[in-house]
């Protein structure tokens, strides 16, 4: 987990896929944290994203660091949302304080659920990482 934890972070910004019916949708996101051994990530329940995972909660990640090396990230969006996840989001980017606060109603945490993650390069070389 460290190894996809730290290859998003150099990355800085990743994006994620939902669906919304037959439809992909891709965004940047730049938040991640480690919830109870799990990637967790944030979003606004007003946001298209929040409703799409309601719906179909399988996501995919995909970010690249600059040096030829690109992760994927598949799994299933969980939300676990509480104050204390929400504390701990703040605590990991405290800028997220300008938008969401604990307890805000609108403020949600998911984590992803049977990760897969894979790292490749250039040459084609994959790996699989462990999340």
């Amino acid at each position: 987990m460290k190894e996809v934890l730290d290859f998003l972070n150099k990355a800085g910004v990743y994006y994620l896929a939902t669906t919304e019916g037959d439809q992909p949708h891709v965004r940047p996101i730049g938040f991640v944290m480690d919830c109870g051994g799990k990637l967790a990530f944030c979003t606004g329940n007003y946001k298209a994203m929040c409703k799409q995972l309601a719906v179909n909660p399988k996501v995919e990640i995909a970010c690249y660091d600059g040096e030829g090396n690109t992760l994927r990230i598949c799994g299933r969006a969980v939300f676990a949302t509480s104050d204390e996840t929400q504390k701990k989001a703040l605590e990991v980017m405290p800028s997220l304080g300008n938008i969401y606060s604990v307890g805000d109603g609108v403020f949600e945490i998911f984590y992803l659920d049977e990760a897969k993650a894979f790292c490749s390069n250039m040459k084609g070389d994959r790996k699989e990482l462990t999340v």
